[in-house]
């Protein structure tokens, strides 16, 4: 399996140098204007920029080669990792709301918005969009769950930033209230990107099954000199890593014969479903099972 951490790290390099831009810019223009919203935008950016460093140490540990202390690879460190992007995307839901609640019961200065920061923002979402959609589009050609997790995140940023700006312009034009009411929609996208990071890794870390029994059984059951095949099981991630367990009968009674029929089953499972690790159980001709899985 080929080890793209390399090409994952320099993305995770370049994404960090521009969303630290992004947090810089964010910060100037919500002191200058004191914008609640924007403030709580540029708190939801460092996140962002926390998430690149917090990648960039998964995706040192996450070799997809096993080693003594860890025969079955390192891969779920990458799991890990988009599970820490959901808890700072949690995070930072809570501080916008609070935020925002503290405004609506106590107030505050008024917001001044000038068209300079409204321009400054256009360019920080033009930033924030070319991250979100370079992430993503690696992130599916190398199947790294780590940049895919945090092309999530940005995106989030994306709408994020949109809904400010709306703010923002509404404020210049003379609505002051839209600054407190826009911060609500943003802390519910925080919620959404972080429920979607969890529910697509949470599986993967607790070896939820990965193809159906019914499914490995069919195409096992395809090969000549198999006679049955049950207490099938597996997890792992599908076109990344899937590991198999089985037990088979097969016709041959000689061990060699009987050798090229499992191998013949741990290549078709391959060539089906990708990258797999199939263990196999061989039982005696006379031994019967109808239970497929466990």
């Amino acid at each position: 399996m080929p080890d793209h951490r390399q090409a994952v790290r320099r993305v995770l390099v370049i994404t960090l140098v521009l969303n630290l831009l992004v947090v810089g810019l964010k910060s100037l223009v919500g002191f200058w204007t004191g914008s609640l919203s924007l403030l709580a935008d540029a708190l939801h950016s460092v996140t962002d920029s926390a998430n690149n460093v917090l990648g960039l140490v998964t995706n040192q540990l996450a070799s997809p080669r096993p080693d003594r202390d860890h025969p079955y690879g390192h891969q779920k460190y990458e799991a890990v990792g988009a599970l820490g992007i959901a808890a700072f995307l949690g995070i930072a839901c809570f501080e916008i709301l609070k935020n925002a609640g503290e405004r609506l019961v106590s107030g505050g200065e008024p917001v001044t918005m000038s068209a300079i920061a409204l321009w400054i923002m256009l360019l920080v979402l033009g930033i924030n969009i070319g991250v979100a959609f370079y992430e993503r589009r690696v992130g599916l050609q190398l199947g790294s769950k780590i940049l895919i997790a945090d092309a999530h995140h940005t995106m989030s940023d994306v709408w994020i930033t949109i809904s400010v700006l709306g703010g923002l312009v509404g404020v210049w034009l003379g609505w002051q209230w839209l600054d407190v009411v826009m911060a609500f929609p943003v802390a519910l996208l925080v919620f959404k990107s972080g429920w979607e990071v969890l529910r697509e890794n949470l599986p993967w870390l607790v070896d939820e099954m990965a193809i159906a029994p019914e499914a490995i059984h069919t195409e096992v059951m395809r090969v000549p000199g198999v006679v049955n095949c049950h207490e099938i099981a597996s997890r792992g991630l599908l076109g990344r890593q899937v590991f198999i367990d089985m037990h088979l009968i097969v016709e041959p009674r000689d061990l060699k014969d009987a050798h090229e029929i499992t191998e013949h089953v741990e290549a078709i499972l391959e060539e089906k479903y990708g990258p797999t690790r199939v263990t196999i159980h061989l039982e005696p001709l006379g031994y019967q099972s109808p239970k497929i899985t466990y």
